[in-house]
């Protein structure tokens, strides 16, 4: 009864640290993502209405739905295990892939948001600030939304909370874009100069 026991208690240990190991090569995948897109992202040009036009090509919606616990839930008691496992990674790559795009909208509005604040506009400067800083947070959600939707395509099992407060910060953000594009059409365009 104990060799039983014991044996249970290494596969359950062994699962552990498969699974420990796996999402640190996915976090270090994502790192060197991230090393990549910034150091890629510096040489860029970026302009206003190409970061409205990016923003506005997100389907925030079908976003919400796919990250939508309720929604899981409803495919867990209604799907075999095997089909609920198998849509769950297709939705968790897809929500990946959405907050990949904005995380992607989000680096092109800190730029803008930066070049809006050496405006002499004071209304545009004041909106520049707030762009940055919502793009900031943006960015940093959408990394931690990533990873958490990565894990959930390897562990499909995992119960996951939904995640309000990338898409609350997204139209946080897309507000304040659609503000600033506002102003800025009344003077200046906004085009950041490429980075030496």
């Amino acid at each position: 009864m104990e060799q039983g026991a014991s044996t249970i208690t290494q596969a359950l240990i062994s699962e552990t640290m498969i699974a420990a190991w796996i999402l640190v090569a996915i976090a270090f995948v994502a790192l060197g993502i991230l090393v990549y897109v910034a150091i890629r992202s510096r040489t860029r040009r970026v302009d206003l209405e190409k970061a409205v036009q990016a923003f506005r090509s997100l389907d925030i919606e079908a976003f919400r739905n796919l990250v939508d616990s309720g929604e899981e839930a409803f495919l867990r008691n209604n799907l075999s295990p095997k089909k609920f496992r198998e849509i769950k990674r297709q939705r968790a790559w897809a929500a990946v892939i959405y907050a990949w795009e904005a995380g992607r909208a989000a680096a092109a509005l800190a730029k803008i948001g930066q070049a809006a604040q050496r405006s002499t506009d004071p209304e545009i400067a004041a909106s520049g600030v707030q762009v940055a800083e919502n793009a900031f947070r943006l960015r940093l959600q959408t990394i931690g939304a990533c990873l958490h939707l990565l894990t959930e395509v390897v562990l499909p099992d995992l119960r996951s909370p939904s995640l309000p407060p990338l898409v609350d910060q997204y139209e946080r953000t897309a507000q304040t874009l659609f503000r600033l594009g506002k102003f800025s059409s009344r003077g200046q365009g906004l085009v950041r100069p490429k980075s030496a």
